[in-house]
């Protein structure tokens, strides 16, 4: 029991992105602001000039409220390389 109120005592002290999600899951607002800022916020290092960026081409990816939601509910990992991309290229000939 006092296991489980230290656990419930550090999760509210904690404002970090990880534990919000885990206890009550991520808020969902279906908008390019919301989906944004779960970008923002799980992108290592992100810089002003990404949240820019992301708030710009926004409309031009997500078409309605639901696939913004869709988008808010990724995990951090998936969240960045969808927008960022993975970062692997395949092969190309030299022809």
């Amino acid at each position: 029991m006092i296991r489980w109120l230290v656990l419930v005592f550090l999760t509210l002290a904690s404002g970090s992105c990880v534990v919000r999600h885990l206890v009550s899951g991520p808020q969902l607002t279906g908008t390019c602001d919301g989906a944004c800022a779960h970008y923002v916020e799980c992108k290592p290092g992100h810089s002003d000039r990404d949240g820019a960026r992301c708030r710009a081409e926004c409309p031009q990816v997500f078409s309605d409220p639901d696939s913004l939601m869709a988008y808010e509910s990724m995990s951090c990992k998936n969240a960045v390389e969808y927008i960022d991309g993975n970062g692997q290229r395949a092969a190309t000939s030299s022809r």
